[in-house]
């Protein structure tokens, strides 16, 4: 079904304002429905583009669902001009259109999404300062959970741990029944050696006789090159121990899928669904319920990164502003500057007791930065559609904040009427922050390597190292390198947060170092030869970074190759040529086979 094909296609001046507001509703409802329709139908494709490993279809796909939302958005917000003309701003209508919504989808099982979506359209009409109960979703309309007729979880017992993990494999309820497998038994094997071994290990002792059981909840995500089968395996007396099982097709001249890596815990689960990663594809009748399942296996996630990594970002924000708001009413502490380096383009703060930043583009960039606004909301824009290789930190972007005045330390207030006052103002005992973007708080890099121990700062610099060659592998370059726009989440895994300079890595061009021939171009204290816009030396890089010792023998052993131009050409390359190498969002350990281990 489409907009353009809805019999209310004019403005509707003769109408009551409860038959308008009618009106209205159902159309939004219409809207709605064709979203989600599209949404499941690129969703649904996800299978297909696996098996025939047609990775950039699928990297395309995700591309399309992201912007889908927007799209429809404007369709729809255009759609309404045209149905209540002068007429649009009347309240009074969108009172009643919104009662009239929340009845029509009382019933479905996808009722929050279709909350968030109205208030989606409410805000792009009225761009609201603050929230207005009455004619937005602030909190929602329904005491009770959202039901649908299917579970969302598969159990399978009666045999032993291996054979219920390639019951579940090979179950048509997968998609993979009567597909080829490769070495599935061995593999499935194996890995149920590794849940037994994780399940004593975390009862310390060998767990009691029972009978073993494997919950598969929800049906396969898919995201990238990789399909994951998530659950959790138990005995009756009550073990449970979260489990992710990672498939993929490993040659490129041979049919079959592979079980290639078993996660098990929270972390290793955690880390697959981290806030830094792309989204899922999993199709799903009631996203509530999956993710109040997957917040089973992981109950440290927040209800907004469970909702963004099924693909509902909308209404992870959602989530977030009512969890925001609840903290406001229950705390007391005031916003401050965020620890770190005073940024030059972001004006970054935070609330103590709450675990996320607000950044903030100020007003003027401080030099030698040159970018302006609208190309910092480009960049921001690009990290939202582009694979974040698990090392790119979600950003939510909001608009028309109203936060109480008397919550900001009065320092920071000054600084935000000062330089960001073309966004920030004052209105009563108020201030309202026009736009803004909201990223998890992490621990600025810098920070980190002057109060960890050697064995953490070690590691911290290999996997800053690996940080920056699995963006480049997903064609990002930072543009900017240096410690303190990267941060340490907690998990241990170095993530970059600064998007002031980032760029495609294929636009870049990576220079090798020109040697002098005389003595005056040796002696020259300003640069002898032409340097263009994109012009990158990497031969420098290591002059500009600022490492404790440890930290920078670590690097070099490690990832010297990142200093040569020859490196990055190399990358360049294999992207024009068409290939996308692997991002793995799990440990090597953790995979089954060695076949398939990073660089």
């Amino acid at each position: 079904m489409s907009l353009t094909s809805s019999p209310i296609s004019a403005e509707r001046g003769d109408l009551t304002d409860s038959r308008l507001a009618a009106l209205c509703a159902e159309t939004v409802r219409r809207a709605f429905l064709e979203y989600e329709e599209r949404f499941r139908a690129i969703t649904l494709r996800a299978r297909e583009r696996f098996l025939a490993r047609d990775w950039q279809g699928s990297y395309a796909d995700a591309a399309e669902r992201l912007r889908l939302y927007a799209r429809q958005m404007e369709t729809l917000t255009e759609q309404f001009k045209k149905i209540m003309g002068t007429r649009l701003s009347e309240r009074s209508v969108w009172t009643g259109m919104k009662a009239v919504y929340s009845s029509l989808i009382a019933q479905s099982p996808k009722r929050e999404i279709a909350e968030s979506f109205f208030n989606s359209l409410t805000r792009r009409v009225f761009a609201t300062e603050g929230v207005d109960q009455a004619i937005e979703f602030v909190d929602t309309d329904f005491d009770e959970a959202p039901t649908t007729p299917l579970d969302n979880r598969r159990t399978y017992s009666g045999a032993l741990i291996h054979e219920l993990l390639i019951a579940s494999l090979t179950d048509p309820a997968t998609g993979f029944a009567g597909e080829h497998w490769c070495n599935l038994d061995a593999s499935a094997r194996l890995a149920g050696e590794r849940i037994q071994a994780a399940s004593r290990a975390s009862q310390q002792q060998t767990p009691a006789n029972g009978t073993p059981r494997f919950e598969v909840i929800g049906n396969i995500f898919y995201r990238g090159r990789g399909a994951y089968l998530v659950g959790r395996a138990f005995r009756d007396k009550g073990d449970k121990t979260p489990v992710a099982i990672a498939l993929c097709l490993r040659h490129e001249n041979e049919t079959g899928i592979d079980l290639d890596a078993i996660l098990i815990g929270e972390t290793d689960l955690a880390i697959l669904f981290s806030f830094t990663r792309a989204y899922f594809r999993v199709d799903t009748e009631c996203p509530y319920e999956l993710v109040r399942s997957l917040r089973e296996l992981m109950p440290r996630k927040r209800l907004i990164d469970l909702y963004n990594a099924v693909g509902y970002h909308r209404h992870g924000k959602t989530e977030f502003y009512r969890d925001f708001v609840r903290h406001l009413r229950t705390s007391n502490d005031r916003f401050v500057a965020a620890e770190g380096v005073r940024g030059m383009v972001m004006l970054v703060f935070t609330l103590p007791s709450y675990n996320v930043v607000f950044k903030l583009i100020r007003d003027h960039f401080d030099y030698p930065k040159e970018s302006t606004r609208a190309e910092v909301m480009q960049r921001y824009r690009l990290v939202f559609e582009h694979d974040r290789a698990g090392r790119l930190v979600e950003a939510h972007e909001f608009e028309h904040l109203r936060i109480a005045r008397d919550r900001f330390d009065p320092g920071l207030l000054e600084e935000l009427l000062r330089d960001t006052g073309s966004i920030v103002r004052l209105e009563g005992d108020d201030v309202v922050i026009a736009h803004a973007y909201v990223e998890r708080r992490i621990r600025p890099l810098n920070l980190f390597f002057l109060e960890a121990d050697k064995a953490s700062v070690e590691a911290a610099a290999r996997d800053y190292g690996r940080a920056i060659k699995d963006l480049a592998a997903s064609n990002i370059f930072p543009g900017d390198i240096l410690t303190k726009n990267f941060g340490v989440t907690r998990h241990g895994r170095v993530v970059f947060y600064d998007y002031d300079e980032l760029c495609f890595l294929t636009d870049c061009n990576f220079r090798d170092m020109p040697q002098p021939t005389t003595p005056e171009q040796e002696m020259a204290a300003e640069p002898w030869f032409s340097v263009r816009q994109n012009d990158i030396f990497p031969e420098e890089f290591p002059q500009f970074l600022s490492l404790p010792g440890s930290a920078r023998t670590s690097l070099f052993e490690r990832h010297a190759d990142l200093f040569c131009a020859a490196y990055w050409r190399g990358i360049q390359e294999k992207l024009r040529a068409g290939e996308l190498p692997e991002v793995f969002p799990y440990r090597a350990d953790r995979r089954l086979t060695n076949t398939r281990v990073p660089a």
